[in-house]
């Protein structure tokens, strides 16, 4: 509060007293017009009302305005003299002026203030909702393949001898794979604390290398899914993107997982890097079956879907939100979409902007 009067006043006498200064120049080395004086008094008002807080700067700053140009720039020199004929109207109408032309200014400002503010609380209305779906979904998730490791491992061990190599097989590959897609989960779900909600900048970005981010996303998928395909198209030019590379190594994961498990189809997926004005855009693209028309407006929504394949506890809907927490954290978008054979996804990074520095 301390710091904000202080800039406040700062601004104030700075700009007052640069108006002063070049009114004396246009004053003594030009011609003496007084309109000229008020309007860059005018201008100055305009400014200090535009930049700080309340009327009390701009109200004590017209004040000053009128002073100044009836004790400096009017007839008669270094005094005030209402007794003067036509003295109290000029007076009285540049005070009026003056003090119109701050309330104005800072009632726009604070109209602007309260649109910013309604906007916020839509935003955090939608990020809450987003969270309350997230939590229910996860709670089904983590409890669903956790119950299948506990009756599988207790099949194992109270039917050892009575079951045969083939079902001790598929008993524990059943464990292996539930155990992996809950390790997906926890990370999936440890990338969005790395989000700082109450920060204006959402992530810690860095200028990073697009081609190598996607390499290793494409390396980390595939140590556990070593059957994965994947066509990469990008740019020739070096393309550096600001980013947080863990965040967004995890959505490509997120993506092309998705792809390979929900599609149905054994088709190599494609992933399309390309430039478009001040975005670099990403395109994740399957040849199965697409998306259900009725889910697809709600997919990113963190709620539990699953694909209709016998492994009906991979629901699609976690990683989605989480792609698009993150997605939006770095200031671009994400959308999904189906095309004539299969579906895409597909989202936005803006590029670094120039004098902007990164860590």
């Amino acid at each position: 509060m301390k710091k904000q009067i202080l800039c406040d006043v700062s601004l104030t006498v700075l700009l007052l007293f640069a108006a002063t200064v070049l009114n004396f120049c246009f004053f003594y080395f030009g011609n003496r017009n007084l309109a000229n004086i008020t309007v860059i008094y005018i201008l100055a008002l305009i400014l200090i009302a535009l930049k700080t807080s309340g009327y009390f700067y701009g109200i004590g700053a017209s004040l000053f305005c009128v002073a100044a140009v009836n004790y400096f720039f009017s007839y008669p020199y270094n005094m005030i003299d209402f007794s003067l004929a036509g003295y109290p109207v000029t007076f009285i109408g540049m005070l009026a002026i003056s003090i119109i032309t701050s309330t104005t200014t800072t009632s726009l400002k604070r109209q602007r203030q309260a649109i910013a503010e309604r906007e916020k609380a839509l935003f955090d209305a939608e990020q809450e909702k987003l969270r309350a779906n997230l939590l229910r979904a996860v709670s089904h998730d983590l409890r669903t393949p956790l119950t299948t490791i506990i009756g599988s491992s207790a099949s194992y061990l109270e039917n050892y001898t009575e079951l045969s190599e083939y079902e001790r097989t598929e008993l524990i590959t059943n464990i292996k794979e539930d155990s992996e897609w809950l390790l997906n989960m926890v990370e999936n779900l440890l990338t969005v604390t790395r989000i700082r909600e109450d920060s204006d900048d959402k992530v810690k970005k860095s200028s990073e290398v697009v081609e190598e981010v996607v390499s290793e996303a494409i390396q980390r998928l595939q140590r556990r899914i070593p059957e994965l395909h994947v066509h990469v198209a990008m740019p020739n030019d070096f393309l550096m993107i600001p980013m947080d590379p863990t965040l967004i190594e995890q959505v490509l994961i997120n993506l092309l997982e998705n792809a390979f498990v929900h599609s149905g189809s054994s088709e190599p997926t494609d992933l399309t890097i390309t430039e478009s004005g001040d975005n670099v855009i990403f395109s994740v693209r399957d040849y199965g079956k697409g998306i259900d028309s009725e889910l697809l407006p709600h997919i990113f929504e963190g709620r539990q879907y699953t694909s209709g394949s016998s492994d009906g506890r991979r629901g699609i809907g976690i990683g989605l939100s989480i792609c698009k927490t993150i997605i939006q954290a770095h200031g671009g978008e994400i959308t999904a979409v189906n095309h004539d054979k299969g579906a895409e996804f597909v989202f936005t990074l803006p590029k670094e902007k120039e004098n902007e520095d990164y860590v």
